[in-house]
C-alpha cells in the first residue's frame, strides 16, 4: 500500500513542524530493511515471556468429573488450578462435518472475558455426543462414525481425540494449558487464613513484571484488568507438515520455533518487511493445516488478542542421515509436531478440524467462516497502480498507453494523493477536479477505477466525515475516555469504531452516490493501514489500553481491519441496492475476511527473493480460505530491472489477484517503459491471463460454493506423495493447470516436478506431453512462463484479447482437451458482475466430457438461466489420434461435418468453427 512513510515531506510551513521529527525518525530507520527494534520479541512481550517459561511437564489442572453434564449438544465440567483453586469451565462440542469445538473459560470471571463475535457466519450446528464409559480416572465420549472417539483425562486433565487404534490429536498432553485469571490488584495481597484446612492449600501468586503495566520504548501500557493470557498445547503424532497460520514472510511449510521466536499474530504495519522469520505482518489467520499421507486435519483458534504460535518437532534437525540410521535401526519414534498457542487474552475457543482429506478441512473451515466474496469478473484481470498517479490527465494517459501499446487492463487505481488532503472520500480539488469526467472516460471504454478508503480520519472541524463520527461518538476512546488519538497520513487522526454495528452501518452509508460526491458505479475501493496503523503508537498501531465499549483493543485489535473491510464491501453493496457485488481489497485481514473481498502482501520489496516468497505467502492464506491474493507486481519499494519486472508479470499473471504497484520515490513503470522487447514480454503476460479468465472465473465460482482453494499446494492433489509436502515455488490452479513460473535471476532452465504417478500433462505453450511422477528440466528463456494442463481435463480459453474483460463478454471460447484416455472439464458464465447467479439462479454451468471418442458439453444446473452470444469457436484436442471424420450433433438433432487438422508431430487434433452456442447441448463425434 502507500503502506508506510515516504521519505518525502511536504515542506509547507503549516505542516513541517510536528510532521518533520517523525519523518526524519522514519527515514533514518527504514531505509534498508525493517527497523526490528520497532517491534517486540516474545521476551519484550511480557505475556508471551510468562507463558513461554512454562515448561513441559505434569498440569496443575484436573477434571473434576463430579461436575459433568452431558446434554444432547454438549458436555461441560470443570477445570481446577490444584496452586490457586481457580476454577475453569470446560465446554465439549462435536460438530457436524467432523468437528470438535473446545472452549474452556474462567467458571466465575471478574468480569466477562471477550468472545471473538461476527466471524462464524452462523452458530455451528451441534451433533450428539455419546458416553461410551466412565471411571474415576476419566470418560469416554462417542464422536460418531469410524469410530472417533475422544478420550478425556481428569489428572492431569488432557484430551484425545482417537479413531479407531490411532490418536489423531491431544490436548495439554504437554501440560501447557494456562489461564491467567481475571484479579485485582488488591487480590495478590490478601492474607490467608491463619489455619486453612488441608485441601485448601493454596499459593500465594507472584506479581511478575509486565503483569499490571509494561513499557515499550517510550509507550506504557496499562492493564487494568492485570494478567489474562490464555495457552494450551497441541500434539500431532505422526505429523512432520503444518502450515498456516499467515500472515508470515516465510516458506509453505512452517518451521519449528525452538531457540527463536515463535511466530507471531498481531496485525501491524511493518515497514520494508524482511523475509524468512517468525515476525508479524499485517495480517492474522490463526488456523494451521497438518498433514501426512494418511491424513489432513486442522487447527482454528479462534481469538483476536496478540497471539504467539511455538511449533516442536521430534524429527526437526535430523539429518536424512539420522533418519536413515533411525530406520534401518529400527527406530520405533514416530514422527510428531506440537503446537503451543499463546494469547494476550480472551478465552480459549479452538475448533478442531479432523479431515480426513484437505478437502474435507477446507469444507470444515468455510462450514465456520464462510466462502471467498465471489469477486466481479473484472476483478480477476490486470490492475494497474502506483503511488500516486498525479491528477486526472495522468490517468488520461496512463490509460491511453495501456491503448497504444495493446496491453489489457481493467483498473486503474489511486493512492493517498487523489484526496483532499487525505480527508478520505474526498477529491483533491485542483488535481482531480472533476472525478467523474474521469470516471465516465474510463466507464466508456469499460474500464474501472480503484480509490484508497482508508480508516484514519482527519481531525478538521470542517471535514463532514470526522464531524459525524465525532458527533455521534464513534471514534475509538483513550483509556481516560476522550477521543483516541494518533498520527497517520492526514497528520493528526481519529480512529472510528467499527466493533461497532452503527458505526460499521454509517461507514456503508458513506458510499452511496450521493454521499461520496464524484463516485459512480465504477469506483471501487481499497483499504489500507487497516491494521490499524498509527505513526506514533506502540509498534506503530494502535495503543492496547485503547477502549471499543466494554472491550479494551488489546481484545479485539486483529478483527479491526476485517470489520473496516466488511463494512466497505457493504457500502458497496447497499449503493446499488444490493445488486452488484462490491471489490474491496485490504491489507490487515483475520479468519473470515475471505468473505468480503482481497488481501495483498503489503509493502515488499523489487527484489528477487520477494518474487519468490510470493508464491508460498499466496499458498498459505489460499489453505486458509483466502484465495483472493497477490503481491505487488514488480515491488513495491526499490526499483525492478527489467529482468525482474517481467518475470514478476508472468508470475502474476497466474496468482489469484494480478496487480502492479510502486512507491512514491521510485521511477515510473508502467509496462511500455523498458524498451519494445521488455513490453512485448509483459504484454503477452498479461494476454495469457486475460484468455485464461474464463478458467479462473469457474475456480472462484467454485472457491465460493465450497471453500476449495483457487491456488494450492500440489499436495492438496496429491495428498500421499510426500516430495510435494514442502514444495512452494510451483502450484496447483484448480486441479488442472501447473505453474512454476521462473523466479531466479539469470535462469536458464528451471526444474518443475510433475505430479501423479501414471498421469501425463501437457505443456500449454508447446504441447509436448510429459509423464506424471517426474522433476522435468525445462530450458528457459525470457519469453518462458512454464505452465502444465493435467491430462484427463478441459478448460476453456477466450483467445481473442480486447482492452478489458469486459470487452470480451460476448467472445467465443476455445475448448483445450488434454487428453488421458478420457477428460472432463467445465465451463461456467454468468453476467461478471451482479449477484443474479445467486438471486435469480441467472448463469451457464456445463459440463464437458470427453470418452470413447466423443466430446459433449452437458448442463449441470438445469434450474438455471441465462442467455449468451458466446459460441465454441475452436477445439483443440491435445494427445489425439487422427480420426476419418469429425460430426457435430446438436440438440436440435442435426448432424454436420466439421473441419478438422491433424498435427501428427504433436499429436494435436484442431477442430475449427464448430459454433455451437456454450449454453446448449451438443456432442462432436470422431470416427
Amino acid at each position: 500500500g502507500t503502506g508506510s512513510v515516504s521519505c518525502k515531506c511536504d515542506c509547507s510551513p503549516t505542516r513541517m513542524a510536528p510532521v518533520v521529527m517523525l519523518w526524519l525518525a522514519l527515514c533514518l530507520s527504514g531505509t534498508l530493511a525493517v527497523d526490528r527494534g520497532n517491534f517486540k520479541t516474545c521476551d519484550q512481550s511480557a505475556f508471551c515471556k510468562r507463558q513461554r517459561a512454562l515448561q513441559p511437564g505434569q498440569s496443575p489442572y484436573r477434571a473434576l468429573l463430579d461436575t459433568m453434564e452431558l446434554t444432547h449438544t454438549k458436555l461441560t465440567l470443570q477445570l481446577i488450578n490444584d496452586n490457586n483453586k481457580v476454577r475453569l469451565l470446560l465446554e465439549l462440542y462435536r460438530l457436524q462435518g467432523n468437528m470438535t469445538r473446545v472452549k474452556i473459560n474462567e467458571l466465575k470471571p471478574l468480569k466477562p472475558r471477550y468472545e471473538v463475535p461476527d466471524v462464524l457466519v452462523q452458530q455451528p450446528l451441534t451433533e450428539p455426543l455419546s458416553l461410551l464409559s466412565q471411571d474415576e480416572n476419566g470418560v469416554v465420549l462417542s464422536l460418531g462414525g469410524e469410530a472417533q472417539r475422544v478420550i478425556l483425562s481428569a489428572r492431569p486433565f488432557r484430551l484425545d481425540i482417537m479413531e479407531g487404534h490411532e490418536l489423531l490429536m491431544s490436548l495439554n498432553s504437554r501440560g501447557l494449558l494456562a489461564f491467567e485469571h481475571l484479579r485485582t490488584l488488591f487480590s495478590l495481597f490478601v492474607i490467608l487464613p491463619s489455619q486453612p484446612k488441608a485441601d485448601d492449600k493454596v499459593e500465594e501468586e507472584k506479581d511478575e513484571e509486565g503483569m499490571w503495566e509494561e513499557t515499550f520504548k517510550s509507550h506504557t501500557d496499562t492493564k487494568p484488568n492485570g494478567p489474562s493470557a490464555v495457552s494450551l498445547d497441541f500434539s500431532l503424532p505422526g505429523v512432520e507438515h503444518v502450515y498456516g497460520i499467515p500472515e508470515h514472510a516465510e516458506t509453505l511449510k512452517l518451521k519449528t520455533t525452538d531457540g527463536g521466536d515463535p511466530y507471531r499474530l498481531y496485525n501491524l504495519d511493518v515497514f520494508q518487511y524482511e523475509l524468512f522469520n517468525p515476525m508479524a505482518l499485517y495480517g492474522a489467520v490463526p488456523v494451521m493445516l497438518a498433514h501426512n499421507a494418511q491424513r489432513t486435519t486442522g487447527i482454528f483458534w479462534l481469538n483476536a488478542a496478540e497471539t504467539w504460535v511455538d511449533i516442536s518437532s521430534n524429527t526437526a534437525g535430523k539429518t536424512v542421515f539420522g533418519k536413515m540410521l533411525d530406520y534401518v535401526q529400527g527406530s520405533n519414534e514416530t514422527p510428531q509436531t506440537d503446537v503451543r498457542w499463546i494469547s494476550e487474552s480472551g478465552i480459549i475457543d479452538v475448533f478442531i478440524m479432523l479431515g480426513p482429506t484437505p478437502y474435507d478441512v477446507f469444507s470444515q473451515y468455510a462450514s465456520l467462516t464462510g466462502t471467498q466474496a465471489f469477486p466481479p469478473l473484472a476483478g480477476l484481470a490486470y490492475h494497474q497502480c502506483r503511488w500516486n498517479y498525479n491528477d486526472q490527465e495522468d490517468v488520461q494517459a496512463v490509460d491511453a498507453g495501456f491503448d497504444q501499446h495493446d496491453i489489457p487492463y481493467d483498473f486503474i487505481w489511486l493512492d493517498i494523493e487523489h484526496t483532499d488532503g487525505k480527508r478520505y472520500f474526498t477529491w483533491d480539488p485542483h488535481k482531480f477536479a472533476t472525478p467523474k469526467d474521469m470516471l465516465q472516460g474510463l466507464l466508456e471504454k469499460k474500464r474501472k477505477m480503484v480509490a484508497i478508503v482508508d480508516p484514519h480520519i482527519k481531525i478538521d472541524s470542517e471535514y463532514k466525515i470526522h464531524t459525524e463520527i465525532r458527533s455521534q461518538g464513534f471514534y475509538i476512546k483513550n483509556k481516560d475516555g476522550g477521543d483516541y488519538e494518533g498520527w497517520c497520513w492526514p497528520g493528526n487522526a481519529g480512529y472510528p469504531d467499527f466493533t461497532k454495528p452503527e458505526m460499521r452501518a454509517w461507514w456503508a452509508s458513506m458510499f452511496a452516490y450521493d454521499q461520496y460526491e464524484g463516485s459512480m458505479e465504477n469506483l471501487y475501493t481499497w483499504n489500507d493501514m487497516n491494521e490499524p496503523s498509527v505513526f506514533n503508537g506502540p509498534e506503530v498501531t494502535m495503543h492496547k489500553d485503547a477502549v471499543h465499549g466494554p472491550w479494551e483493543h488489546r481484545d479485539v485489535h486483529n478483527l479491526y481491519g476485517f470489520y473496516v473491510q466488511a463494512a466497505t464491501a457493504e457500502g458497496l453493496i447497499q449503493r446499488s441496492g444490493g445488486v452488484e457485488r462490491p471489490f474491496v481489497l485490504t491489507r490487515a485481514f483475520f479468519a473470515g475476511s475471505q468473505r468480503y473481498g482481497a488481501v495483498w502482501t503489503g509493502d515488499n520489496a523489487a527484489e528477487w527473493d520477494h518474487l519468490k516468497i510470493s508464491i508460498p505467502m499466496c499458498l498459505s492464506l489460499s489453505l486458509v480460505g483466502i484465495s483472493l491474493c497477490g503481491a505487488d507486481v514488480g515491488g513495491f519499494f526499490k526499483t525492478p530491472n527489467s529482468e525482474l519486472l517481467v518475470r514478476w508479470y508472468q508470475t502474476g499473471a497466474y496468482q489469484p489477484f494480478f496487480r502492479a504497484h510502486a512507491h512514491l520515490d521510485t521511477p515510473r513503470r508502467e509496462p511500455w517503459l523498458f524498451g519494445p522487447d521488455n513490453t512485448a514480454l509483459i504484454r503477452e503476460a498479461v494476454r495469457q491471463r486475460y484468455a485464461l479468465l474464463p478458467y479462473w472465473y469457474q475456480l472462484f465460482y467454485h472457491a465460493h460454493r465450497t471453500g476449495h482453494p483457487v491456488m494450492r499446494p500440489l499436495w492438496v492433489e496429491y495428498p500421499q506423495d510426500a516430495a510435494t509436502f514442502a514444495m512452494d515455488d510451483q502450484f496447483l490452479l484448480g486441479r488442472d493447470l501447473l505453474v512454476h513460473p521462473v523466479t531466479e535471476e539469470g535462469a536458464r532452465g528451471v526444474t518443475a516436478y510433475l505430479p501423479g504417478k501414471g498421469e501425463v500433462w501437457f505443456d500449454v505453450h508447446t504441447f509436448q506431453k510429459h509423464n506424471g511422477a517426474q522433476d522435468l528440466y525445462i530450458p528457459v528463456t525470457m519469453s518462458s512462463i512454464p505452465v502444465f494442463q493435467r491430462g484427463g481435463s478441459i478448460i476453456p480459453r477466450k483467445l481473442r484479447v480486447r482492452r478489458s474483460s469486459a470487452c470480451m463478454e460476448h467472445d467465443p471460447y476455445t475448448l483445450f482437451v488434454a487428453l488421458s484416455q478420457r477428460a472432463e472439464g467445465e465451463l461456467y458464465l454468468d453476467d461478471g458482475h451482479t449477484f443474479n447467479f445467486d438471486t435469480k439462479g441467472e448463469f451457464i454451468h456445463r459440463k464437458l466430457s470427453f470418452s470413447n471418442n466423443i466430446l459433449s458439453s452437458s448442463n449441470l444446473a438445469p434450474a438455471a438461466h441465462l442467455s449468451t452470444m458466446s459460441w465454441i469457436e475452436r477445439i483443440l484436442i491435445l494427445g489425439a489420434s487422427k480420426p476419418s471424420k469429425v460430426t457435430l450433433k446438436t440438440a436440435g438433432g442435426q448432424d454436420s461435418q466439421l473441419e478438422f487438422e491433424f498435427d501428427a508431430s504433436m499429436s494435436v487434433l484442431t477442430i475449427r468453427k464448430p459454433g455451437m452456442n456454450v449454453g446448449e447441448d451438443w456432442s462432436v463425434v470422431l470416427k
